[in-house]
């Protein structure tokens, strides 16, 4: 006897697309819908693209508003992932996430020790200061 057809109904679709937009995988919501993988790709696409988006666009919300209300550590983050601050302009194909401050950044420098960063200081020698105490001191001549 065949398998009867999956039927989608608004509730499955509504369903599909709360469960993607949460972050659960595909594999799992057609185990939850009671359909295969495949089908639940087939005949939910929509709805699992749309979910994704729906909760990204929530949560750059958030961190936006975060941002313009004076977060230090929101700010940072947007600057460093989502602008041409950053150095990664907007171009189409995969993103590529940059950060702030690496090879020959603004602050590659001060993160580098001082002989490296400072090529004037890299042939000098250190200076060692060593505490003399009356056990170990040397006996003077008069």
């Amino acid at each position: 006897m065949a398998r009867p057809p999956f039927a989608v109904t608004d509730a499955v679709r509504e369903k599909v697309r709360y469960l993607a937009g949460v972050g659960v995988r595909q594999d799992d919501i057609a185990k939850i819908i009671g359909c295969s993988p495949k089908t639940l790709r087939k005949r939910c696409r929509d709805e699992l693209d749309r979910g994704v988006a729906e909760a990204n666009a929530t949560m750059f919300g958030y961190l936006f508003a975060a941002a313009k209300g004076g977060n230090i550590a929101a700010i940072i983050f947007w600057l460093e992932n989502e602008s041409e601050f950053a150095g990664n302009a907007r171009q189409p194909g995969p993103r590529r996430r940059c950060r702030v401050g690496v090879a020959g950044g603004p602050r590659a420098a001060r993160q580098l020790p001082r002989s490296r960063a400072d090529p004037s200081a890299a042939g000098r020698p250190r200076k060692i200061f060593r505490r003399e105490t009356t056990a170990t001191a040397p006996k003077r001549r008069t």
